[in-house]
């Protein structure tokens, strides 16, 4: 594994923006480079290729799930309720690394299908566990599914953060968690 450096996450962070933004077209190296402000050989020495570049990006995205599910589990108020809490697009990292891995995902790099599928398993995982059936936890990962693409539809690159604390967001997600509690009885 590479030693993460404030370059490699410049070139990350640029990558994703510029595919977010413009699309995997407009993701060129050199638009890569130049949106980091780095050399192309800068960027050439940290990723060899554009795939190695997409290899870097979809990693990204696979660390940053690993510590959502142990955010999940750990998660006070209990594995549902913080995975329906946090089923928005509030642009953490963790959601810029989805939308860039989905944006890869519509073009050519399969293992940014691979990636999402990965992440999603681990997911539903920790909801069956949690909840201990298997055919109630796949509900209540397409009911996060349903509104995290809702969110990041309307608004995939939101200018303020999410608030999940809002009075609006709270009723919101406290009458759709006493639904999801009727699954779970």
């Amino acid at each position: 594994m590479t030693t993460p450096s404030p370059t490699r996450d410049r070139l990350l962070d640029a990558f994703e923006a510029l595919l977010i933004e413009q699309g995997e077209k407009a993701a060129t190296l050199d638009a890569v480079a130049a949106r980091a402000g780095v050399s192309k050989g800068g960027l050439l020495y940290h990723f060899g290729s554009k795939d190695a570049l997409v290899d870097g990006q979809l990693a990204r995205m696979a660390a940053l799930a690993t510590t959502d599910v142990e955010n999940i589990r750990n998660a006070p108020a209990g594995p549902v309720d913080y995975l329906i809490r946090t089923s928005v697009n509030a642009g953490t990292p963790l959601d810029r690394a989805i939308i860039a891995a989905a944006c890869l995902a519509q073009g050519t790099h399969p293992s940014a299908n691979e990636a999402i599928a990965a992440m999603r398993a681990q997911w539903l995982a920790v909801i069956e566990e949690a909840v201990g059936d298997p055919d109630v936890a796949e509900a209540i990962l397409l009911v996060s599914d349903g509104l995290y693409y809702n969110s990041a539809l309307a608004n995939p690159m939101p200018a303020e953060a999410h608030d999940p604390h809002s009075p609006e967001s709270t009723q919101q997600m406290d009458r759709l968690l006493a639904v999801i509690a009727k699954l779970l009885k």
